[in-house]
C-alpha cells in the first residue's frame, strides 16, 4: 500500500469517529499511528485535553500509538478462534465501531488498558521525562508471603515501581473524549464505562515483587516493588469480562445505565456493557462489519469456538494440504549469527466452506 493511501486510511477512521479517534489508533500500518506530529496536524477535531497533549506532550501521543498497537494484537490473539477475529480490515472494522455491540466493548476496553500499560512502562523505563518509578513513601508495608519465611523480616520500599496512576490518568485524559451531547449521550455512557473498566484490569492487579538482601542469602531485608500485571494477564482478564457481558439501556433521565432482563444486578466498573445484539459473523456483512468465516482455519475435533462445527457456522469444512516453508537445521556461528535453511512443511488444514 502506498504512503498516501495508508493516511487516507487514517483519515478514514477520522472520519467514523470524530469525537473519538479511537478509530484511528486501529489503522494499523498507517504513517499517522506511529508519528505523534502527523496525528496532532491532520487531526483537526481534537478538542480540550487530546490538543492539549498534542500540543505540550507529544512524546505522550507517542506512547498512545504504541499502546493502542498492543491492544489490537491483545485483541487479535483473544479472539483469533472466533467468529469475529478482531480484524482492523478499514472497510468492516468501522462498522463495528459504529454499533454497541459486546465486541465494540472489548475494543474500547483493551485500546484503554494498552495505552495506560504502554505509557506507565515508558515511565519505569525513564523514556518519559513528565515521570518516573511510582512514589512510595507513603506506601504501607508489602505484607509477607504466607510460608515464605520473612515473616518479621525488614523491609524497605526500592526498586523501580510502575507508577500506574500516571498512565491511568493519561490514558483517560486521550481516551475518554465523550460523543456529541444528544441521542449520543447513552453510547458515550457505555464508551466511557469500558473504557475505564480497560484501565483498572490493569491498575486492580498490580503485584508486588521483592528481593532478599543479606549474607550467604540469608533474607534479613526484603526491597519491594509494585509491577503491572503482564499484558496478556490483562486480555485473559478482559475476555472473561466480554464473556460475562451486561446488555444495558438508558434510562429515562439519559445519564444512567440499566440492565436489561430481570433480576440482574448492576455491573461494577470492572464490567463490560453494550447495548445491543451482535450479530452471527457466520456471512460476510460490510453494513454489520462482518468478514464472515469462509475459508477460515479450524480445529476439526475441537468442541471450543475455534471448533469446525461452531466457526463454519454449520456449513460444514474441508480439508487441504497446503506446503509452508519454515526454518530448520539452525546453526550459531561465532560470533552471534545464527544460520537456518529452509525447509518445506506439508500440514493439513482444515478450512471452512
Amino acid at each position: 500500500m502506498l504512503p498516501s493511501s495508508r493516511t487516507q486510511l487514517g483519515l478514514f477512521f477520522i472520519l467514523l469517529c470524530p469525537a473519538n479517534i479511537i478509530g484511528l489508533w486501529w489503522a494499523v500500518g498507517s504513517p499517522l499511528v506511529m508519528d505523534p506530529n502527523s496525528i496532532c496536524r491532520k487531526t483537526k477535531r481534537l478538542a480540550g485535553k487530546q490538543a492539549e497533549l498534542c500540543q505540550l506532550e507529544p512524546e505522550i501521543v507517542q506512547e498512545v500509538a504504541k499502546g493502542t498497537k498492543l491492544g489490537v494484537r491483545e485483541c487479535q490473539y483473544q479472539f483469533r478462534f472466533r467468529r469475529w477475529n478482531c480484524t482492523s480490515h478499514s472497510k468492516y472494522f468501522g462498522k463495528i465501531l459504529q454499533q454497541d455491540i459486546r465486541e465494540t466493548a472489548f475494543v474500547y476496553a483493551i485500546t484503554a488498558a494498552g495505552v495506560s500499560h504502554a505509557i506507565t512502562q515508558a515511565c519505569s523505563m525513564g523514556e518519559l521525562l513528565q515521570c518516573g518509578c511510582e512514589l512510595t513513601r507513603s506506601r504501607a508495608p508489602p505484607s509477607p508471603t504466607v510460608g515464605s519465611g520473612t515473616e518479621g523480616t525488614a523491609w524497605e520500599w526500592g526498586g523501580c515501581g510502575d507508577d500506574v496512576q500516571f498512565g491511568y490518568e493519561k490514558s483517560q485524559q486521550f481516551m475518554d473524549a465523550k460523543s456529541k451531547k444528544g441521542k449520543n449521550d447513552i453510547r458515550a455512557l457505555i464508551d466511557l464505562h469500558n473504557n475505564e473498566a480497560g484501565r483498572l484490569a490493569v491498575r486492580s492487579y498490580m503485584r508486588t515483587e521483592c528481593k532478599c538482601h543479606g549474607l550467604s542469602g540469608s533474607c534479613t531485608l526484603r526491597t519491594c516493588w509494585r509491577k503491572m500485571p503482564h499484558f496478556r494477564e490483562v486480555g485473559d482478564r478482559l475476555l472473561e469480562r466480554f464473556n460475562g457481558a451486561f446488555k444495558v439501556m438508558g434510562g429515562n433521565d439519559g445519564k444512567t445505565l440499566i440492565p436489561v432482563g430481570d433480576n440482574i444486578k448492576p455491573p461494577d466498573k470492572q464490567d463490560l456493557i453494550y447495548s445491543a445484539d451482535s450479530p452471527d459473523f457466520c456471512s460476510a456483512n460490510r453494513k454489520t462489519g462482518s468478514l464472515g468465516t469462509r475459508g477460515r482455519v479450524c480445529n476439526s475435533t475441537a468442541m471450543d469456538t475455534s471448533g469446525c462445527d461452531l466457526l463454519c457456522c454449520g456449513r460444514g469444512h474441508r480439508d487441504e494440504t497446503v506446503v509452508l516453508e519454515e526454518n530448520c537445521l539452525c546453526r550459531f556461528h561465532w560470533c552471534c549469527v545464527v544460520q537456518c535453511r529452509k525447509c518445506s512443511v506439508r500440514q493439513e488444514l482444515s478450512l471452512c466452506v
